[in-house]
Formats: C-alpha cells, structure tokens, sequence
C-alpha cells in the first residue's frame, strides 16, 4: 500500500525549472485558480498560450542572471505559475 506513495508524491510536485530552460507550467490548472467569471478564466488561458509561444524566442535572448532570477521570482510561494509573469520579469531585468 505504501508502494505508490513516492509515485502520488513526485506526480503532485511542479517541475524545477532551470536557468537556461524555459519552465513548463500547466496553463489550465493555474488559470482555474482564477477566481471569477469564466470569461475572465478564459482570458487568462488566452493571455498565457500567448506569452507561452512568444517566450521560446525571447527566453534565449535574456542574460542567464535574468532567466535565473526571474525563474526564482516566478517559483510562487502560493503555488501558482504564470507565463504571462515570467515574460514580464524577463523584459524588465533583461533591460
């Protein structure tokens, strides 16, 4: 019965994202923390696809400090993730 306490804890934990890498977060499970209309969850699954597909481009072009920090300012204490987040501190500590 213990047997698949380690496959329970790892499947629950978010990946640690790395300087160089760009973080993959789950787009709807941190939007339907949204709280509000389903208009406002949807705009926040639109918001998030987009700055999920323009930062592979961007990412690279960031010093590796910039990605570093902002990987450590956009790990959320409150448990949730946002690309959207993670495009705007890139933008400004990459300046």
């Amino acid at each position: 019965m213990l047997i698949h306490l380690p496959i329970v804890i790892l499947t629950s934990l978010h990946a640690i994202p790395v300087a160089g890498a760009l973080p993959k977060f789950d787009i709807a499970r941190e939007c339907g923390f949204e709280s509000g209309t389903k208009e406002e969850q949807e705009r926040c699954m639109t918001d998030e696809t987009q700055a999920r597909d323009r930062l592979p481009t961007e990412w690279t072009q960031f010093p590796p400090s910039a990605r570093a920090q902002c990987n450590q300012d956009t790990s959320a204490s409150d448990g949730i993730f946002s690309y959207v987040e993670l495009q705007t501190c890139s933008k400004w500590r990459g300046m």
